[in-house]
């Protein structure tokens, strides 16, 4: 016991170590795990004794994982998204399945080995992968929206091939796995049932979780809802997912199919939010035991005894898996930066693939040796992931002018109003201005969005707004407003600096994201500066005041109080920003807004008070028939 607890604070702390600094580095939390199981097993030497039992239990975590997933499954999202599940997603598994069994049949793997290697190895990190299209901002794109389609199909398929794998174990190979677990009740009472009776019994266990997630589950948390103990509720989360785990090793099926199977049934429960609320610390923290283990188990004398031999093996998979990638990406419409970051983005293994791997040893499909590789294998190709992103990033820059965007549009006439941007911001401004009898050149680099646009009836030209030809042929040289509107902050910078140098008597009003992007634009010329939420945030202040006892009136003069005072702040703070310099250590700046605080917020209620004063000594209550509503 004192060394079980031992193994497992050494884990934690490797993860608490290991994980932050990785994540940091930009390599991802699983990485992260993974170098800290190989630093504390293979380098280190430090995970002896208890391990193999300490990674049993971490396994658990990919129980719960499936579980989570299954609890994500809504059918109505699932059903909009079948065109890119089936098609898209579903070709990738079977294609890159079947062409790394046979790269694996042609390396000598025997034929059950080669098929197990296929699927276990068409998987991707949903982790890293969600993680990096998440910091870099291209989960939107149709590249990333391609992507986590995929990794979305595959996750799915996780489930028939943890039913499937036990179909490849070499004969011989269940009867052992039963003979090592002789002596066990559960396992004596299923091998003396007749084929037919253990047919029944599954199919029980199958009928008896779904019945449990719909009579049952409900009922149950409405009960102990009534103890108002938060830990009761975590009680009944782990007693589901054990209980059904259980069950499922009962009848010697797959414990994470079961928990799946129940997942998918509760998706739409009331009790979904909490089921995961109550599971997700459990699940993340035995899934990171889980990788620490599968990194300690890593044997690095396989990477001693054949480096050349390793590399060349992560190096085959990841061109294997990059031109299945690329050929759906071109069947299925991606084109320019989208497909490369396709490819790119999916071409590493992923940790369900750790996760079969280890299933399949258990088994006895993969033989010792190969399982060792194939991890090592995954392992590596992970570690590529950070650099094939930056593959992918330095392609874009190269292809993205000459593959990726039509000529833009010859602008034939001049107005006096330049609008560069036609999202929600730009599209808001134009309606106003056009609607108040004036006339716009409005410029847009999305050319589905200057399509919409004039469907409805709007002129816009498409181009790049920041690139100086199309600001020229839309008259900036004559025109006597501009509205910077663009959704990228280093562009509309960029569009900034260079209108006010080509033209300094021009008035130029920009969309900033926040108050950081508002003094880059201060810097950069910029007239009038809006930040994108602060109005409708100021409003919603206000209608906040209304509803706790002032009149509309008052609550309106202390929005347009706080809107003069926080414009004057800006720009007296923006004296004091340093770009490249966090603001929390800027400590002119921190002592600055701390400073404008306090002096607002006595100028604030002074004028309240005095307002409050003037009322009272006129006998009636400010008249809410001067507030003009706004928006």
């Amino acid at each position: 016991m004192e060394s079980f607890l031992l193994q497992a604070t050494l884990y934690l702390v490797a993860m608490v170590v290991a994980v932050p600094l990785a994540t940091r580095a930009g390599l991802g939390s699983v990485l992260g795990y993974l170098i800290a199981g190989v630093c504390i097993g293979p380098v280190l030497g430090l995970a002896q004794g208890e391990a193999h039992d300490l990674q049993h239990f971490a396994e658990f975590g990919v129980v719960m994982m499936l579980f989570l997933i299954g609890l994500e499954l809504d059918p109505k999202a699932l059903w909009s998204m079948r065109d890119k599940l089936v098609g898209l997603g579903g070709l990738q598994v079977l294609i890159t399945t079947t062409a790394v069994a046979l790269a694996a049949l042609a390396v000598g793997q025997p034929p059950r080995a080669a098929i197990a290697l296929g699927a276990i190895l068409s998987l991707s990190s949903t982790a890293i992968v969600v993680q990096m299209l998440t910091e870099k901002r291209l989960m939107q794109t149709a590249g990333g929206r391609s992507a986590f389609a995929v990794l979305l199909t595959q996750d799915i398929a996780v489930i028939p091939m943890l039913a499937l794998l036990p179909l490849l174990a070499l004969p011989g190979a269940r009867e052992l796995a039963r003979a090592e677990a002789s002596g066990h009740g559960a396992a004596a009472f299923m091998d003396a049932l007749p084929a037919w009776g253990l047919t029944l019994v599954t199919l029980a266990a199958v009928v008896l979780v779904v019945g449990i997630g719909h009579f049952l589950v409900q009922p149950l948390f409405r009960f102990v809802q009534g103890s108002k103990l938060r830990e009761i509720h975590t009680a009944v989360a782990l007693m589901l997912v054990v209980g059904i785990a259980s069950l499922m090793n009962l009848v010697g099926l797959s414990p994470a199919l079961g928990t799946f199977l129940a997942g998918v049934v509760l998706a739409d429960s009331e009790f979904k939010h909490e089921l995961e609320s109550s599971l997700e610390p459990f699940k993340g923290l035995l899934m990171g035991l889980f990788f620490i283990a599968v990194g300690a188990g890593i044997d690095l004398d396989v990477l001693y005894a054949g480096p050349l031999k390793i590399a060349a093996l992560v190096l085959a998979l990841v061109a294997l898996k990059s031109a299945v990638l690329y050929g759906l990406a071109r069947l299925f419409g991606l084109w320019g930066t989208d497909r490369w970051l396709f490819t790119f983005g999916l071409a590493q293994a992923g940790e369900f693939s750790l996760v079969l791997v280890s299933f399949a040893t258990m088994q006895r499909i993969l033989p010792q040796e190969t399982a060792e590789k194939a991890l090592l294998v995954i392992a590596l190709s992970m570690l590529l992931s950070p650099m094939l992103f930056l593959l992918h990033e330095r392609l874009a820059r190269r292809l993205k002018p000459a593959a990726t965007r039509p000529d833009p549009d010859q602008i034939d006439e001049e107005q006096p109003i330049i609008i560069a941007g036609a999202g929600r911001f730009g599209q808001v401004v134009n309606r106003m201005v056009t609607m108040s009898g004036f006339r716009t050149t409005v410029l847009d680099a999305d050319l589905k969005t200057v399509q919409t646009l004039r469907t409805f009836g709007f002129k816009a030209w498409y181009g790049d707004p920041a690139q100086p030809q199309l600001l020229a042929a839309a008259g900036l040289s004559r025109a006597r407003v501009l509205v910077a509107a663009l959704d990228d902050k280093e562009a509309t910078n960029r569009l900034v600096a260079y209108a006010r140098k080509e033209r300094p008597d021009l008035h130029i009003i920009a969309r900033a994201r926040d108050r950081y992007h508002v003094y880059d634009l201060y810097a950069a010329g910029a007239d009038d500066i809006v930040r994108e939420m602060f109005d409708s945030s100021c409003r919603a202040a206000r209608y906040v005041l209304e509803n706790v006892g002032l009149s509309a009136f008052e609550a309106h003069e202390l929005e347009r109080l706080f809107w003069k005072l926080d414009r004057s702040a800006v720009r007296d703070l923006a004296e004091v920003w340093k770009p490249g310099v966090e603001a929390e250590k800027n400590t002119e700046y921190v002592e600055r807004v701390k400073a404008l605080n306090t002096e607002f917020e006595a100028q604030m209620l002074a004028h309240f008070t005095e307002r409050r004063r003037q009322s009272d000594a006129q006998g009636k209550a400010p008249q809410d028939r001067d507030v003009i509503e706004e928006g």
